[in-house]
Order: C-alpha cells, then sequence, then structure tokens
C-alpha cells in the first residue's frame, strides 16, 4: 500500500507545494488533497503517476513509516527567514540521514556520542569552556571543527539546499546528535553554524529558551567556543588596523566580521571600529580558508569502495535518488584513489 508519509517526505524534498504536485502529475487538487489526508486511496494510475511526478525509486513509496522531525525538535539559524517549503526541504534531509545513519551503523561502528548536558548553564561562554575542558582541548584554536565534532559521536551531514535561508539545523535522534551543515555557505560560516548548533546540542536539548533568546545563546557560545578568551587577548591585546583583523581571523577560522564582533564585546575594539568592518567584510570574506568536509563519511565511504558498493548501491538498499546520498555526505565519492587531506581521523570499526 502507498505509504503517504513518505510520499510526504519526497514532495518536502522537492520543494513542491501540493498544487505543484498534483500539476505535475496531472491530477487535480482535490484527488491529491483526498489521497493525502487518507479519504481516498489511490488507484494505479494515480500512484504512477504521482511516483514520476516526484522522481524517487518506486519501492521508497511502498516501504514502512520513518521517524518523522517535528519543527519544534530542530534548532534552525535563520526559522524567521525562510520559507515553509525551504524548512520542510530541509527537516525532509534530515529524515534520509537517519535511515542513511541506521544503515551505515549495521556496518560500522561509530564514535560513541560524548556531549555533556548544559541546560543548566545560562552562561554561554562559560559553556563553551566546560565543552573545552570535557573535550580536553584546552584554549587552542580548533584547526578542524567537523573533524573534532564527528571525534565526538556528532552526525555531521551537509544540506545542498539551493538557498541561503537554511544556513544550518541540529536535532537528536534516539540519543544520537546531529548537525546539518548548508555547503553553499563560506567555509568560515559553515564553521560558526557549527559550533552555534553544538552550543543548541549541549544548551537547548531539553527545551529551554527558544527563538531569538535561544539563537543569542547559541551564538555566544560559537563565538566563545571558537575563539577562547585567554588565547584571544594573548594573540590579539589591542587592534591597530582591519588588516590585522584579516590576517588574524586564520587562526581561529572564523570571519573577519564574528572575529571584530567577538573583540568588540571583550572591550578590545570600540563599536565605531566594529561597525566598520562589519560594513567592510559583511558580504565579502577577506583572506578566506578552505572548506572542511567530513572525515568519518570519506573513511565509511572509502572502506565500502574497497567492497565495490559505491554511493548507487547504498541509494539502491535506501530506496532513494543517488543524489540524496550526495547531497548529505559533502559531495565525497569514497574512490580512495583521489588524495584525503585529512591526517588524523576519529576512529572507526568495521561490524
Amino acid at each position: 500500500m502507498l505509504n503517504i508519509t513518505r510520499l510526504e517526505i519526497a514532495r518536502q524534498r522537492r520543494r513542491l507545494t501540493a498544487k505543484a504536485l498534483a500539476e505535475l502529475a496531472g491530477i487535480s487538487q482535490v484527488t491529491l488533497s483526498r489521497v493525502m489526508k487518507k479519504i481516498q486511496k489511490p488507484d494505479d494510475a494515480t500512484v504512477d503517476a504521482l511516483i514520476n511526478a516526484l522522481g524517487y525509486p518506486r519501492e521508497f513509496f511502498f516501504l514502512d513509516d520513518v521517524d518523522m522531525l517535528d519543527v519544534k525538535a530542530a534548532s534552525f539559524r535563520s526559522l524567521t527567514t525562510m520559507t515553509a517549503r525551504e524548512r520542510d526541504g530541509a527537516l525532509s534531509a534530515g529524515i534520509l540521514a537517519f535511515e542513511l545513519l541506521a544503515w551505515v551503523k549495521a556496518k560500522f561502528e561509530l564514535p560513541e556520542p560524548d556531549l555533556i548536558d548544559l541546560g543548566y548553564e545560562r552562561d554561554p561562554a562559560k559553556a563553551a569552556r566546560l565543552v573545552r575542558q570535557h573535550w580536553s582541548i584546552g584554549e587552542k584554536p580548533i584547526g578542524h571543527l567537523i573533524k573534532l565534532l564527528e571525534t565526538k559521536g556528532i552526525r555531521v551531514f551537509s544540506l545542498s539546499e539551493d538557498t541561503k535561508n537554511v544556513d544550518a539545523f541540529s536535532c537528536w535522534q534516539r540519543g544520537d546528535p546531529f548537525i546539518f551543515l548548508n555547503t553553499l555557505k563560506s567555509a568560515e560560516r559553515s564553521r560558526f553554524d557549527a559550533a552555534h548548533e553544538l552550543g543548541h546540542l549541549v544548551l537547548h536539548r531539553h527545551g529551554g529558551p527558544q527563538g531569538r533568546e535561544a539563537e543569542n545563546e547559541a551564538n555566544a557560545f560559537a563565538s566563545a567556543f571558537l575563539m577562547p578568551h585567554d588565547d584571544l587577548v594573548a594573540q590579539i591585546p589591542y587592534v591597530t588596523s582591519a588588516d590585522q583583523i584579516v590576517r588574524m581571523k586564520r587562526r581561529w577560522g572564523v570571519s573577519a566580521v564574528a572575529l571584530a564582533y567577538r573583540l568588540n564585546k571583550l572591550g578590545r575594539l570600540t563599536e565605531w571600529q566594529y561597525i566598520q568592518i562589519n560594513r567592510r567584510y559583511r558580504v565579502s570574506e577577506p583572506n578566506g580558508i578552505s572548506h572542511e568536509r567530513s572525515s568519518v563519511w570519506q573513511m565509511v565511504l572509502s572502506e565500502l569502495w574497497k567492497d565495490g558498493i559505491s554511493k548507487d548501491h547504498i541509494a539502491r538498499e535506501l530506496n532513494i535518488p543517488t543524489g540524496e546520498i550526495e547531497a548529505l555526505l559533502f559531495g565525497l565519492t569514497g574512490d580512495t584513489r583521489k588524495p584525503s587531506i585529512v591526517h588524523s581521523r576519529p576512529n572507526l570499526r568495521v561490524v
């Protein structure tokens, strides 16, 4: 029997309104509405039309229900600016990631989650220090943030949403912490997004502040986590010029604006200086860094590649388009003939 939940997931992934799907399938909106509400059982012709319009393998629509992801359970950075279609498209990508992770965990032992619950802590900067202490990384800059998160059991996936309104989001699902990052963002912005979502995972797992208050807390956490106080003031005791900001920002892998904001909050940069730097570098990032990619997923794909298992094979196992696998795994191939830039990797064991 056609699984209406999966039909809805595919519609959301294609970012189609019900009206647009009905038009693509060549059926009436009334018919589609009755089918989606389970009032009317679709005939074979209607099922075929819907499947062809959505472009997912036929088997996908007849599998069991999946774990849904409620918008209230996900922390979005820019919920107020995104449309419902953008939001639902990202959430449905998360649902596919849950299924992909379950498939991978049946074959590999991934690092176990190692996060502390800081829902009681109202000072985000202190929370950032506590996480650093728990992970024994002191005050040093974090060279590869995604790799660090993955070694601590956080499941990091990419989002290939063709919109700047979806920055990133995070959630917990069956004991696993997830972070999803939009690959359209600059490398510096992506790192800050990842640290921001880490803040949500440790500060807001059980609810607490919502909306703008929660976002401000996660921003403050990310700023303190990426740019620890003692290291920052030791390296920049005072600011001499904007060029100094542009040069030094690479030490912490952050944007010029993020560094200027942090220095301003610490009293090392005047409000006027911060405004000038924000105006100058708000849109175009100077002295950029390279994008980070997943270490775990490259390792998983490389191991599978040795056994002749490709992304196409994984997609067939999950009955989803191969493009969805590529979109979630940073476009990695698993082809070991391509050199890897990662020298230190998370532990990974084949089951």
